[in-house]
């Protein structure tokens, strides 16, 4: 059964919750998808962390509702609360903490042998293909790198075949090496599974890269949640804004562009070029995620001639908001190349001077010239 199949008959998950400490309130109430991975976002003291134990059972004082894979965990109104050992999850931390007297296979099993059998939906060696660890098994914890180190905790996590899998910035302690080398298994780990993944980073790019569905925390409250291709693009929110501003587009692979060494994308706005960097090209027709940066984006009022820019998208202004002192932020609006299809939101930032110069309103068309495009997935 496929994750997409999956979400379409389990039950999304539920977390409606209040709780009562010195100088914060938590205050949620959100509805999160089946599978894939949701994305905690916010400012620190935001509640992101606080989040993830109240699923956990980690917060008894806490009050409401709590239902998994349409199983309630919580419910305040019903006096029902299952403990941290009666829900079916895994965790993994900023550490990996794991057990040093035992061997990597002797950490995975442990997990696994400590769950009941009736909830066993996996072995104990459920992770090791997902997270590339099987080489690792007859190490001991102080023989792994960091890296290495969290690939196993989030193994020993899927060990115990959890229900939901809950990560709380599970790459804050490693440096930007180690990090590029377990994103890709992370990648690995969302396609794999079809469980929801609740993830808590304060970093955008493991956003843009990981998350399907986004949930804006401010001061203990949810400000907005949805996919995140729609919420990063947002300009009523501040994930639209600042110099990281992007716009995710899912496109699909058609080979490589005749004659030249660049990869072909079809998106729903028509098709995109960019440099086959990869040693191995893409196969057609394979789902990609690209991100567009909004300060890559300039704009012409004429279709631009005689220009090292590859990427011309026609589009139209949809809204214009202020961006920070002397910029802006322009939303547009990529028609789609194919009747019944839906349009695609681009984001350009721009300074106040050229926006006045152009005369750019709503409804305004334009050339949008896109400098810049990264395959994040």
């Amino acid at each position: 059964m496929t994750a997409a199949s999956v979400a379409h008959t389990t039950p999304p998950l539920r977390l409606q919750a209040s709780l009562q400490r010195p100088g914060f309130e938590l205050n949620v109430d959100v509805t999160l998808p089946a599978t894939g991975v949701t994305a905690l976002f916010g400012p620190s003291g935001s509640g992101k962390t606080t989040c993830l134990r109240v699923l956990a059972g980690l917060e008894p004082q806490a009050q409401g509702h709590i239902s998994v894979a349409g199983e309630v965990w919580q419910d305040t109104a019903q006096r029902i609360f299952r403990s941290v050992h009666q829900r079916a999850l895994g965790y993994v931390f900023q550490e990996a903490s794991l057990f040093e007297h035992l061997s990597v296979q002797d950490n995975l099993k442990f997990g696994h042998a400590r769950t009941p059998t009736a909830q066993r939906r996996h072995g104990w060696d459920h992770g090791l293909d997902l997270l590339g660890i099987g080489h690792l098994l007859a190490r001991m914890p102080h023989e792994l790198s960091g890296g290495e180190r969290q690939r196993v905790a989030m193994a020993r996590a899927l060990a115990t075949s959890p229900r939901v899998l809950l990560m709380d910035e599970p790459l804050a302690a490693l440096d930007a090496a180690r990090k590029a080398d377990i994103l890709p298994w992370l990648e690995q780990l969302h396609e794999g599974l079809d469980i929801p993944i609740i993830y808590v980073t304060h970093a955008m790019d493991e956003v843009v890269r990981l998350a399907d569905h986004i949930a804006l925390l401010e001061q203990g409250r949810v400000l907005a949640q949805g996919p995140a291709a729609d919420m990063l693009t947002r300009t009523d929110l501040p994930l639209a804004h600042g110099d990281g501003a992007s716009t995710l587009i899912e496109a699909r692979t058609c080979g490589l562009a005749a004659d030249e060494d660049m990869c072909a994308l079809a998106f729903a706005g028509g098709r995109l070029l960019l440099p086959q960097t990869r040693s191995n090209q893409l196969p057609p027709n394979k789902l990609v995620r690209v991100r567009i940066q909004a300060r890559d984006v300039s704009l012409s009022l004429d279709a631009p001639q005689r220009t090292s820019v590859l990427n011309i998208l026609p589009a139209s202004v949809a809204d214009i908001s202020p961006d920070g002192p002397g910029q802006v932020l322009v939303g547009l609006e990529v028609p789609a190349a194919e009747p019944g299809q839906c349009g695609t939101r681009l984001l350009s930032r721009i300074s106040q001077a050229s926006a006045h110069r152009l005369g750019l309103q709503p409804g305004v068309p334009v050339f949008a010239q896109v400098k810049g495009v990264a395959m994040v997935r």
